[in-house]
């Protein structure tokens, strides 16, 4: 059974490649994705990696997380199950709202 890696506090001008490279060294990787910004097209400097064996998974988490890549230490972990956000993504504040004004 396949397992999803969190890979975070990547440089912003990693590769999907690079991010394969990486962790093909401990085992076979079935995608690596950078996520980028929509809007720019920009890495925002984290991604997930999907390896086939849980054993190679976890061997790449234990190396790879605190290790220097081109300068930055990297934040490796199981990544956790997508939440929804409930649909439309938008957030309501309830409260007190600065700058209203109530009669």
């Amino acid at each position: 059974m396949s397992k999803k890696i969190y890979v975070g506090n990547l440089p912003y001008n990693t590769t999907q490649e690079d991010l394969e490279g990486l962790f093909s060294q401990y085992g076979e990787v079935l995608s690596a994705r950078i996520i980028v910004d929509r809007e720019t097209g920009r890495s925002k400097g984290f991604g997930f990696v999907e390896m086939i064996d849980e054993g190679h998974c976890m061997q790449a988490i234990s190396q790879l997380n605190g290790f220097d890549f081109h300068g930055r230490p990297l934040n490796v972990s199981e990544a956790k199950p997508q939440e929804s956000n409930g649909g439309g993504g938008s957030r309501s504040f309830h409260g007190n709202h600065r700058g209203s004004r109530h009669s």
